[in-house]
């Protein structure tokens, strides 16, 4: 099948003629335009969505995907029952009971308040990364095999070790705001613990403000019995973690609670999201420069060819006729700026990714995050042969709209 004749003569208007050098010069310059767009669109997406992916990874490697708890009740009594329940959902891969509760921890000079987790050491890294982000210690040095009561070890992020001055092996003293009562009132619960472990989340909100203790600790010193905060559960599909949490709440019923990741952190999700959606918005702007270009460009063309199109339109060539052929000019230059921007926005996600570092005294990472997704840039390609394509319809019409007896007069 044959190409139409306004596809031709469009591709032929864009190179002009020797006293109109200035029209070839337009017509680069709005290419260069868009390809600087779509590149800096596709590159600025792409550290987005890595700063966000990165944050979203070390979130859940600390945190589980779902959490279960007791909507009438701080603590859950027969969450044995729950964790059998729950394991025999599909897709879950996982599950363990936990403690959660807020302490002081001190050392000779130094005082923080720490939120502290009571774990299974044995099921907590099925859920976790915990393994993974100890650089000392280990999750069975929590306790001792035999002993009772438990033995009285912790495992501290690192930016925590560092603001106590604990190495591995000293002894801090836990403080729990929950005491017993006394003829003084609440007599605050005092106990010293021996630092067995230290891990780096790669977050410093994690590292300085969590520590672990084993379960069975964590039960016998905030007086809970045989009661636990909640349960965490792992699932195979971390985005489909609302839609599992909603089949355990099924299966549960009354009076338990699940609630993804998503939720427990919408906040800062939605912060990205919105920030990553002004950053298109703003930088889109760079794109629509570049479409004044174009009018400008397709306007010069519309005047030096006002011949041609008044022979064309006394040959028998109709208004729609005359305009694609502006049409296909404008897009022609949105499309060649696309097909240019792209490898080179994917060349300088390269170049971030490979080259440029960040202060990791300063920063929790020590190079830019880049993910380059396939819908955005789909959607920046889209939008830029789309701005393109809107930018050529003045000039067309203007084209269109030529009265031949007026352009041949004088010629």
């Amino acid at each position: 099948m044959n190409a139409p004749y306004e596809f031709f003569i469009g591709l032929r208007y864009l190179k002009a003629k020797r006293r109109h050098r200035s029209i070839s010069l337009n017509t680069l310059i709005s290419i260069g335009g868009v390809t600087l767009g779509v590149a800096a669109l596709i590159a600025t997406l792409a550290v987005m969505t890595g700063f966000k992916e990165d944050l979203r990874d070390k979130i859940l490697g600390t945190n589980s995907h779902i959490v279960i708890s007791d909507r009438t009740h701080d603590a859950m009594k027969d969450y044995r029952t729950v964790l059998e329940r729950v394991k025999k959902i599909p897709h879950v891969l996982a599950a363990t009971p936990f403690i959660y509760n807020q302490v002081l921890l001190t050392s000779e000079g130094s005082v923080h308040g720490v939120v502290l987790r009571g774990i299974d050491p044995a099921l907590e890294g099925t859920v976790t990364d915990i393994k993974k982000n100890l650089t000392q210690g280990s999750l069975s040095d929590l306790v001792a095999p035999g002993t009772k009561p438990p033995k009285l070890a912790i495992i501290v992020g690192k930016e925590l070790a560092a603001r106590l001055g604990t190495f591995l092996g000293d002894t801090i003293n836990v403080i729990s705001p929950t005491g017993t009562p006394g003829p003084l009132g609440i007599i605050p619960k005092i106990r010293k613990f021996e630092v067995v472990g230290i891990f780096d989340s790669g977050m410093y909100e994690y590292d300085s403000t969590l520590a672990y203790i084993s379960m069975e600790t964590a039960q016998d010193f905030f007086n809970l019995g045989d009661t636990v905060t909640g349960v965490e559960v792992k699932v195979d599909d971390i985005f489909q973690a609302d839609r599992i949490s909603k089949v355990i709440e099924e299966e549960l019923g009354f009076p338990y609670w699940a609630r993804d990741w998503m939720k427990l952190n919408k906040n800062l999700f939605s912060a990205l999201q919105l920030e990553k959606m002004m950053m298109f918005v703003i930088l889109i702007l760079i794109i629509l420069v570049a479409s004044f270009n174009i009018v400008g460009t397709l306007t010069m063309i519309v005047v030096e060819k006002s011949r041609e199109i008044a022979i064309l339109k006394a040959m028998g060539a109709t208004r729609r006729e005359v305009m694609r052929i502006f049409m296909v000019d404008g897009l022609v230059i949105g499309g060649v700026g696309t097909a240019i921007g792209i490898p080179l926005g994917f060349l300088v996600c390269y170049l971030l990714q490979s080259f440029y570092t960040l202060p990791s005294d300063i920063y929790y990472i020590s190079h830019l995050p880049v993910r380059i997704q396939f819908l955005d840039v789909l959607t920046v390609s889209l939008s830029a042969v789309t701005i393109s394509f809107i930018a050529t319809l003045y000039p067309s019409w203007q084209a269109a709209r030529l009265n031949p007896s007026e352009a041949l007069r004088y010629e």
